[in-house]
């Protein structure tokens, strides 16, 4: 190899590793940091992805019942949504370079199960999040082999059937790898559990999280601060979450500030992105 080629294949080099180091942005290995489209609920999908896209996001939760554009009442609902209406949230993804990792908080009748998976399989969505019934599960893990698409199960806050992360891994013990939790930390937090010990308790099983750092701690009415100003434990959470090797998505769900959160949003990923590359 001559002079001029050795230096053109260490310049490539460096430049493969500048791709590669850019891509994972410092984070731990499958650790994808964006939002859950409820967060801007009161603006269409088309405005949300817009929202996000400006600072930097690259990952969105899609929810049902979203209006998908500024013009229009069409919505994300996978029940009513037409293959017009499909294609164009694909191409909205596409405008904004930004991938749908999931939906939901989702729970469907019996009989519509196969629609949403057939609807999630069409927008190449790879986990469906869902406080489904346990007397569904049999159904959902049929499902979740036949189309290869994860489900998470969510919980709400005390009284909801899966507030206790017990219940959540007592329902999913013996069942298939593809069946989860989608992790909601905020709401452990209003429920009064330490969300640390709740995802200990839930090794294995976490597939996703929606990530809320809230102002009090066990109390149903707190409300979202940026991540890193509250009670959750955010940091504490990534290092279980690194410690446990989980691979999957974390969701900014700020419902707080509705007409304008996006600079929390950005505050809180920034503070994710710092604790995670120190890990």
């Amino acid at each position: 190899m001559n002079n001029k080629s050795l230096k053109l294949s260490i310049l490539f080099l460096f430049l493969a590793l500048a791709i590669q180091v850019n891509a994972q942005e410092g984070m731990p290995k499958g650790w994808k940091v964006g939002s859950q489209a409820y967060t801007f609920k009161v603006f269409s999908l088309e405005e949300t992805l817009e929202k996000l896209n400006s600072i930097g996001v690259k990952y969105v939760e899609l929810y049902p019942g979203q209006r998908i554009s500024k013009s229009g009442d069409a919505t994300t609902d996978f029940t009513t949504i037409t293959a017009a209406d499909k294609s164009k949230i694909k191409n909205l993804l596409k405008k904004y370079d930004i991938e749908a990792v999931g939906y939901g908080v989702t729970n469907p009748k019996d009989a519509d199960w196969p629609k949403l998976f057939d609807f999630a399989k069409e927008m190449g969505i790879g986990t469906l999040t869902t406080e489904a019934k346990p007397d569904q599960f049999d159904k959902l893990e049929k499902l979740c082999e036949e189309y290869q698409i994860k489900i998470a199960l969510h919980n709400h806050p005390l009284p909801s059937y899966y507030w206790h992360p017990e219940v959540a891994s007592r329902m999913l013990e013996g069942r298939s790898d593809l069946m989860g939790v989608c992790a909601d930390i905020g709401h452990w937090v209003r429920s009064g559990l330490d969300p640390v010990k709740c995802l200990q308790q839930l090794e294995g099983r976490v597939i996703s999280l929606h990530v809320k750092d809230l102002n009090k701690f066990g109390i149903r009415e707190a409300h979202d601060l940026p991540w890193g100003t509250g009670t959750s434990n955010v940091a504490g959470v990534l290092h279980e979450l690194h410690r446990q090797g989980f691979e999957g998505a974390f969701s900014a769900e700020y419902e707080h500030n509705w007409e304008n959160n996006l600079p929390d949003v950005e505050e809180s990923i920034a503070y994710f992105k710092r604790v995670a590359a120190q890990l």
